[in-house]
């Protein structure tokens, strides 16, 4: 593909876990780059640690000194309203994350949470949130805390889709970014025909889809690919047949 060529004779995609959150990572130009409209949001909840106590914070302290080596910080290490003990900083690599002792009394939360910024003139975070949990079973909203100075506006709100968490936020007008398909969400779906459905509802840019990836309505970008795709690329000529291809099609 073009935008990896410089990278020839490089490794292109590495894939990791975090907490078994799995995280794939590719290699490719600047304008890919990734923005602070999504991020990923470390939960320290006291109930994942045995030993409890300042244990958590302690963690965070550690994480926060790894991040912050030559990255921007976005907030400072504190304490903030919504949280006893917060910090959000770019790692050096163009990557936003989040760092947050949760509070014990409220529901269990996974490690990893990504977490959707909705910038611009118009509240979109509430129609957004409502398409992405229309879409899959095993989705809903959860906490949902509307802005005080924005109509229709939310401040902050939990959602499931297919099982696994986010949030979201509206950003307004204060930020210069938006999203940017340096970041993109998997989506692996059982069948031709759930590519198809989530295809036809997530696609608003034709022109801007290549090789399984969509760009919907708001600007965030989606990999909608088959559950089997290991499986499907072994297939004699797949590969190259997949680089012409924008949905993912296998017969």
């Amino acid at each position: 593909m073009d935008l990896q060529r410089d990278f020839a004779g490089q490794t292109l995609v590495v894939d990791v876990t975090v907490s078994g959150y799995q995280i794939r990572l590719i290699n490719a130009r600047n304008e890919f780059r990734p923005t602070p409209a999504i991020s990923f949001i470390l939960n320290m909840d006291p109930l994942l640690f045995d030993g409890g106590g300042d244990e958590p914070r302690t963690r965070i302290r550690s994480i926060w000194e790894a991040f912050t080596q030559g990255s921007q910080v976005r907030m400072e290490l504190g304490v903030y309203p919504f949280s006893n003990f917060h910090a959000w900083a770019e790692d050096r690599f163009g990557v936003n994350w989040q760092l947050m002792l949760s509070n014990p009394a409220g529901d269990q939360r996974p490690l990893v949470i990504p977490q959707f910024l909705f910038t611009g003139p118009v509240a979109q975070a509430q129609q957004a949130i409502e398409l992405y949990t229309g879409l899959l079973p095993d989705s809903g909203t959860g906490m949902v805390t509307p802005h005080p100075d924005e109509a229709n506006g939310i401040m902050f709100a939990e959602f499931k889709r297919a099982g696994q968490r986010f949030s979201g936020m509206g950003g307004g007008t204060a930020h210069d970014f938006t999203f940017s398909p340096g970041l993109s969400l998997e989506v692996s779906c059982a069948d031709q025909e759930e590519i198809d459905r989530l295809w036809e509802v997530l696609s608003s840019a034709p022109e801007a889809a290549q090789c399984g990836r969509v760009l919907d309505r708001y600007g965030v970008s989606w990999q909608i690919v088959p559950q089997n795709m290991g499986e499907l690329m072994h297939r004699p000529g797949a590969f190259a047949r997949t680089l012409d291809m924008k949905k993912f099609i296998f017969v």
